[in-house]
C-alpha cells in the first residue's frame, strides 16, 4: 500500500510572523492521516532561526505520531542554515519535488 502523502509548500519568508501557522499545517496534515509530509521550499524566499525552529517542533510532532517528514527544493540560503546547524543531518532533503516523487513513486 502506498503511503499517503501530504504537501506543504509555504511562500516568502518564514519567520516568527508565519511560524506558528506553519506549524499549525503541518499538524493539521498529520491529523488527516499524512504518513509523509512534505515540505516543498521552493517558493520560500529566506528563512530565520523561527522558521528552523517551527520546522524542529512540527518534526518532533510528526515523528511522534509515526509518520515522516521530508524537505525539498531549498535554496542556498536555507541550505547554509540547515548546514550550520547540523539540521541537514537531521532532515531528509531532496532536492526537488522531481526527486522525491522518483524515490517514492519507486518504493510503492
Amino acid at each position: 500500500m502506498s503511503p499517503v502523502i501530504k504537501v506543504i509548500q509555504p511562500n516568502g519568508i518564514l519567520d516568527g510572523t508565519k511560524a506558528g501557522p506553519f506549524r499549525k499545517d503541518i499538524n493539521d496534515q498529520v491529523e488527516a492521516g499524512a504518513d509523509i509530509v512534505l515540505i516543498d521550499f521552493k517558493d520560500v524566499t529566506f528563512m530565520d532561526s523561527s522558521g528552523l525552529g517551527a520546522l524542529v517542533l512540527a518534526l518532533k510532532t510528526v515523528r511522534a505520531a509515526g509518520c515522516q517528514l521530508i524537505v525539498c527544493s531549498i535554496n542556498e540560503q536555507i541550505k547554509i542554515l540547515f548546514e550550520l546547524t547540523s539540521m541537514d543531518r537531521v532532515f531528509e532533503i531532496f532536492s526537488d519535488r522531481k526527486a522525491f516523487d522518483e524515490k517514492f513513486s519507486a518504493a510503492s
